[in-house]
């Protein structure tokens, strides 16, 4: 074969490989809750129905939203803030923070994150969110809280693990969570902007090695 067409072919071929969409961890970050639920599919929603605000739940537990099945884990477990009627996953001291993992291979979650007092009302607090998705992609997230506070993380790979804790460590403000949503994530494979040149190129290069090789085809006949 000429060896300037199979040089050619070995460039085209570079060239598409560069411009190919590529896996790179990413966290993208939702602060509403409808944006969040357009940006994922199939979710699945844990309102905490029926979990005791009345005794200590040990941890970790096992859980289910819509059809993601999940874990959580408190270091003293956990005790449910709201009222009977009405129930949200807290610590069981203001010390822990929640760490929430196992997520069914998920690529999202999101939930209203809070503080909540001794009796289980809410307490406006500073809280921080931490997401590890399974690319090594980690975001950390701090903000007030407010009784409808959203914050949603959606990766390009699973969620790892989601860690919340409140910043008033020994204040009796313990970190509460409600109406948890975990989804999956439409994975699209569109190259990005920067790659359009290198991926017309190595077409355009294919295509001319291929007129190449016709060409020298025809002319050692």
């Amino acid at each position: 074969m000429d060896s300037k067409t199979s040089l050619c072919g070995r460039l085209a071929f570079a060239c598409l490989v560069i411009a190919s969409p590529a896996s790179h961890a990413d966290i993208t970050i939702f602060t509403s809750e409808a944006s969040f639920l357009a940006a994922v599919s199939a979710p699945g929603m844990d309102t905490f129905t029926g979990f005791s605000t009345t005794a200590v739940t040990s941890s970790p537990i096992t859980r289910a939203a819509g059809p993601y099945t999940y874990m959580a884990s408190s270091q003293t477990g956990f005790f449910g803030a709201g009222t009977p009627a009405n129930p949200a996953l807290s610590t069981n001291s203001d010390l822990d923070a929640i760490t929430f993992f196992n997520l069914s291979g998920a690529s999202a979650i999101g939930g209203t994150f809070f503080g909540s007092d001794l009796a289980g009302g809410f307490v406006a607090s500073a809280v921080v969110l931490t997401a590890t998705d399974s690319l090594g992609a980690i975001s950390t997230q701090t903000f007030v809280a407010t009784p409808t506070s959203f914050m949603g993380f959606v990766s390009t790979g699973a969620i790892a693990t989601l860690v919340f804790s409140t910043l008033m460590p020994g204040n009796f403000v313990f970190a509460a969570v409600d109406n948890l949503i975990i989804a999956a994530a439409p994975v699209t494979q569109i190259p990005e902007p920067h790659t359009w040149p290198l991926l017309l190129g190595g077409l355009t290069a294919l295509g001319f090695c291929a007129r190449r090789r016709r060409s020298y085809r025809r002319s050692g006949a």
